[in-house]
């Protein structure tokens, strides 16, 4: 078992332990996390509460057919998010009777990849939960499934979780599933599987691990977990997978021990910007680059020129970010400070020929490095 510290961290719980039987809230395996999340308050330390389970809440109020439209399933979402958030609430304050101290608040959140993806709002987003923090409330998010469609989803809680502890600057994101942590196997199909207690580097072998989704409750399988602790470790954010219907993973984790897999960050974590490019801002389009271009931002810490361009692909503004290929591998993202119209006419030109090109310049580099992640 790794041990494990942390000063403020993200816990998520999925839709099979606020939902166990698919319909209806219940406080099974909630009470050992709610004491958990008390006990840590009581120290002094924050915690962010990424909750599942808003339609599976009110999946038994609303009249469907034999599959649940679009309009269906948000006006589940609307109505579960409010018992959803009376149940968390409501083991809150009666935790907080049995003590004298002051009562532990909850305050809701309920965000869109749009509201992750612009940056204006992604720095409110982060100003809220600090605010939040630091009044001694405990911020409890969710998707907004009452707006959000397919195409504009994040899609699964999991990943909002760890864009959360980005936001956040946590140190610790804590997803709570209902099996022991990441295994050799699936272990529900393979006897032989064994549980992988620490995973210090998340490459192309240990996402091969991950299976389906494990219950029909939940949208996120393993998947979804690798991806959220993928992007935890590469802003320097220790991830912790555990089983949240076992309430001895929080006994141990109360005394700084994972019982599960502990995912370790990258020591090289980014800064809030690079963060928020790397894993939060919407792609718009893709720029390829030559060899002689990839080695000048790999290696030297280049901005990007014009003159490395091969191909723009999209249409986007000034501003937006794009991707940045070579031989059709993914390299990185960046912003651009030329329209996709204006990189098509100076692509494979000199930084001084661009005003000639264009009749005006907004500067030398098409992406520069302070605007720009590499991915590898």
């Amino acid at each position: 078992m790794g041990k494990v510290s942390w000063q403020r961290a993200v816990i998520k719980v999925g839709s099979a332990l606020v939902s166990p039987n698919g319909e209806g809230c219940s406080t099974e395996f909630l009470q050992a996390i709610v004491d958990f999340i008390v006990a840590a308050h009581r120290q002094n330390k924050h915690v962010i509460l990424v909750s599942s389970g808003s339609i599976a809440a009110a999946r038994s109020r609303i009249k469907t057919g034999l599959r649940a439209t679009i309009a269906e399933k948000q006006a589940m979402a609307a109505l579960g998010q409010m018992k959803m958030m009376a149940n968390w609430s409501s083991m809150f304050s009666q935790h907080d009777r049995h003590r004298e101290n002051k009562p532990i608040e909850c305050a809701q959140m309920l965000l869109t990849v749009e509201d992750l993806a612009d940056r204006r709002r992604y720095v409110n987003i982060k100003n809220t939960l600090e605010q939040l923090l630091e009044n001694n409330i405990i911020p409890i998010v969710n998707e907004n499934d009452t707006v959000a469609v397919d195409e504009i989803k994040v899609g699964d809680n999991d990943n909002l979780a760890a864009h959360m502890a980005i936001a956040s600057q946590a140190d610790c994101l804590i997803i709570c599933t209902d099996v022991n942590g990441l295994y050799t196997a699936n272990p529900r199909t393979s006897p032989d599987a064994t549980l992988i207690q620490e995973v210090a580097h998340i490459d192309k072998k240990t996402m091969a691990l991950a299976g389906g989704a494990g219950t029909d409750v939940g949208t996120g399988g393993m998947i979804t977990k690798l991806q959220a602790a993928k992007k935890c470790s590469q802003s320097g954010i220790s991830t912790l997978l555990i089983n949240g219907t076992d309430a001895q993973s929080f006994v141990q984790l109360s005394k700084g021990i994972c019982s599960g897999t502990t995912f370790l960050p990258d020591t090289k974590g980014k800064g809030a910007r690079h963060d928020w490019l790397s894993h939060t801002s919407s792609v718009k389009g893709q720029i390829d680059i030559d060899k002689g271009a990839l080695n000048a931002i790999s290696g030297k810490g280049a901005s990007l020129l014009a003159v490395g361009l091969t191909n723009v692909t999209g249409k986007f503004n000034a501003g937006d970010a794009v991707e940045i290929t070579h031989a059709g591998e993914l390299i990185g993202k960046g912003l651009c400070n030329y329209n996709s119209t204006e990189l098509l006419r100076i692509k494979g030109c000199k930084s001084d020929q661009i005003i000639d090109i264009l009749n005006y310049t907004a500067g030398e580099t098409v992406v520069h490095r302070d605007n720009l992640v590499l991915h590898y």
